[in-house]
């Protein structure tokens, strides 16, 4: 989808969301791929950290500005 597309049909788009869409925004000329527009329940579920042997013990949580990236916190 176009972003004129997209903020042609916000309402829609958001209503595509809810019921679990992907949707793809795409922008310029050449119309590349720069956004995906995800539900919130599928961001959060892989966007979570495995504690391994801390499962089920501990948890952790962090601030909004923490600027590593997770592949540096775990050293992958």
């Amino acid at each position: 989808m176009r972003v004129g597309e997209f903020k042609a049909n916000f309402s829609e788009v958001v209503e595509q969301v809810k019921r679990g869409e992907e949707i793809v925004i795409s922008y310029g000329r050449k119309r590349e791929n720069v956004a995906v527009l995800i539900p919130y329940s599928t961001y959060t579920q892989n966007n979570a950290v495995s504690l391994g042997r801390l499962q089920g013990k501990a948890r952790v949580s962090f601030a909004d500005d923490f600027e590593m990236s997770g592949e540096e916190l775990l050293g992958e």
